[in-house]
């Protein structure tokens, strides 16, 4: 479903489709280092981005789900965009505290953890290098990288992108590992596929659905191997920089931190602030950080403007299977993307996020209205989970 390893993860709700008008350097590329090669030098910090001043909005509806979310559901906070279809304009809703300690208010359209909304971009360049005849997704995975993956001949790439591969999610043999003690330890995706591939297969390639970060590890170092780049370089050159995400990266190694301005995220209760955290346990699979506006470019310029994909991959992309309510209900799954019905009728295509200290949910419609939903805690069991998911369905049908 989401990046997670037993880790509590802080809610925060991200509604976004326009960019922002504060200058700020594009964000970099720089990713972990090949093997045998020194690890690489994190690029000079940009200067923090100006705050936005926290708009007057009426208590509507959404603004209402959103209170609910940290009265109800004890987030600490909650952030949130909502693009009108268009060239509508964009609504940027906050609720709760940014920070615990000193009580500061969630800041508007602040940088979070994504989690595996990472994933979409990833099956971009996929995609991409499909549409450039590099990859075919009935191929094996084992036409490209050759003896990695157990029983890889069997695996086509179109099962990784869509978690039907059977391959173990490493993330779940991570649960017996404290999170607060091995938070600031660097992983290779090595390591990680290590981990996974100790277990069994969960199902033979193509006869179940069950998410798998695994998958998406495998991806990433498939992308690095026909590229000669690193994934976050190739994310990087293909989508973030086209689309002018400013406020969108991939962490350069061992960088713990999160650019300003942003709410800090917790586990547990009493809650613990894990906001800094070495993110390269989620790499290809969950490793990146933007703002809820940059989101929604994102999907929009991806579903609705026809931007990153031609008309055949973004098909490919929207050719879904049944995830048999394992992620919310009625969701469906794509190659790296997500439909899930709407209260009003129709659907949303997106994504998802799930990593210590931050929950992100959120896409948008195919008239283009986008909505990004983050909180700052992670749920505490599945109904203040699908609260969550609930409030995008009321900004979306709003």
């Amino acid at each position: 479903m989401t990046v997670r390893a037993r880790i509590p993860a802080a809610v925060i709700v991200l509604l976004t489709g326009v960019s922002l008008t504060a200058s700020v350097p594009p964000a970099g590329s720089a990713e972990r280092p090949v093997a045998g090669a020194a690890p690489t030098v994190a690029e000079p910090r940009p200067e923090p981005r100006p705050e936005i001043p926290a708009p007057a909005v009426p208590m509507d509806a959404f603004q209402q789900s959103l209170n609910g979310l940290v009265t109800a559901d004890r987030f600490p906070g909650a952030i949130a965009a909502v693009q009108e279809p268009g060239d509508g304009g964009v609504r940027d809703y906050t609720a709760g505290v940014g920070d615990l300690a000193t009580g500061a208010p969630a800041p508007v359209n602040g940088y979070v953890r994504i989690g595996s909304n990472t994933k979409s971009f990833v099956a971009v360049v996929v995609l991409q290098l499909v549409a450039e005849g590099r990859v075919e997704l009935h191929r094996s995975i084992q036409t490209y990288l050759p003896g990695l993956v157990p029983r890889g001949k069997d695996i086509s790439v179109r099962q990784l992108l869509q978690h039907t591969s059977g391959l173990p999610n490493y993330t779940e043999h991570m649960e017996d590992e404290d999170f607060d003690e091995r938070r600031h330890v660097y992983r290779t995706p090595e390591e990680l596929l290590k981990i996974a591939f100790a277990q069994g297969q969960v199902f033979p390639p193509g006869a179940g659905w069950q998410y798998s970060n695994t998958g998406y590890v495998v991806l990433g170092l498939m992308i690095e191997r026909l590229t000669g780049h690193p994934v976050a370089e190739e994310i990087g050159t293909r989508v973030i920089t086209p689309l002018g995400l400013r406020e969108t990266y991939f962490p350069a190694a061992r960088d713990e931190s999160i650019r300003a301005p942003h709410p800090r995220g917790y586990e547990d209760d009493p809650r613990d602030d894990v906001t800094e955290s070495d993110p390269s346990w989620a790499w290809a699979a969950g490793q990146m950080i933007a703002t809820p506006r940059d989101l929604n470019t994102f999907f929009r310029a991806l579903l609705v403007e026809g931007r990153l994909l031609g008309p055949v991959e973004l098909a490919e992309m929207r050719t879904t299977v049944d995830t048999y309510d394992q992620m919310w209900p009625g969701v469906r799954y794509g190659l790296g993307l997500t439909s899930t019905p709407l209260s009003c009728g129709g659907v949303y295509w997106g994504h998802g996020g799930d990593v210590p200290g931050f929950e992100t949910r959120g896409g948008v419609r195919d008239d283009g209205r986008a909505v990004q939903v983050a909180v700052t805690a992670g749920p505490d069991g599945r109904a203040q989970h699908l609260h969550v998911v609930a409030a995008v369905d009321r900004a979306m049908c709003g």
